[in-house]
């Protein structure tokens, strides 16, 4: 079920919507062309879990670590990553783990190290906005994707109620 999204604030809260789905955990494989809002949702799933700041896209030190209260949430860029193995370097096999929550922007450059995901979401560019499809790989996955359609529920009426 493809999701059209206007503009950068409906990005932000479908990401929103999918951090609270989440709760915490889990590895997103975020897909897409340069431009196409990655980092943007990442924004958005952050936000849900407490961060207030900005969000860069870590494309040069591959990883940026959030402790947010209870939750570990890891934002990694592979856009630059010269081979799958420098992950091990880095120590992610440890931030992959159950308990943390990873965004990984251009997975495949990771292809063959990284686990399977329990998600993918792909977002493609329109004339005017973008477009969300997601697709699950593990039953976290399945489950996450039937709660979404609450959280976006959740954020619309919260939104709602700040106006």
């Amino acid at each position: 079920m493809p999701i059209t999204l206007s503009d950068e604030a409906a990005q932000v809260a479908l990401g929103e919507a999918l951090g609270l789905a989440l709760e915490g955990r889990g590895r997103i494989h975020l897909l897409g062309d340069l431009g196409a809002g990655k980092t943007t949702l990442a924004r958005g799933v952050l936000r849900a879990h407490g961060h207030a700041g900005a969000v860069k896209s870590p494309t040069y030190t591959l990883v940026e670590p959030y402790e947010l209260g209870t939750y570990r949430i890891y934002h990694f860029d592979l856009y630059r990553l010269g081979d799958p193995e420098e992950l091990e370097f880095l120590g992610a096999r440890d931030m992959l783990g159950e308990e943390a929550l990873s965004l990984i922007e251009w997975p495949s450059r990771g292809e063959g190290w990284l686990p399977t995901p329990d998600l993918e979401v792909r977002l493609t560019t329109l004339e005017n906005g973008r477009q969300a499809q997601a697709a699950a790989f593990t039953a976290r996955g399945r489950d996450v994707l039937a709660a979404l359609p609450t959280a976006l529920s959740d954020i619309s009426s919260h939104k709602d109620d700040e106006c």
